[in-house]
């Protein structure tokens, strides 16, 4: 299959919970950690904003284990469903996507508890 990179040879990956079907994370992939994740069946990704190849977890143990992928209907934006280990988001929280909003855009209450103290998680 031809995927469709950015310009900048990325492509966005969701992630979602294999079981739960909870949306995890979205996340962008290059070309290289894309195969990394084929080969070891662990999500690896590039960070735009660190300009870094990463493997899920290397710090706070927190993998992700391929179950199954999917590319979109435009080869432009990849789906993958793993299994979490811990929680997904840096912040604590199962998934990133943990602040809701109101129609009008007003953020209301968080109404789940962190799994893991990102204090202590990635201290040092």
């Amino acid at each position: 299959m031809n995927l469709k990179y950015t310009a900048d040879g990325l492509i966005p990956a969701i992630v979602q919970d294999a079981s739960s079907r909870r949306v995890l994370m979205m996340a962008w992939m290059n070309e290289s950690s894309l195969h990394s994740t084929l080969q070891t069946g662990l999500m690896h990704y590039w960070s735009r904003s660190r300009q870094k190849y990463w493997l899920k977890g290397e710090t706070s143990g927190h993998v992700q284990k391929v179950v199954r992928w999917a590319v979109d209907c435009d080869a432009d934006t990849l789906l993958f469903e793993v299994e979490q280990t811990g929680g997904a988001c840096h912040t604590g929280f199962e998934s990133c996507f943990f602040q809701t909003l109101s129609p009008g855009g007003d953020t209301l209450p968080v109404t789940e508890s962190k799994l893991f103290d990102p204090n202590k998680t990635y201290a040092g």
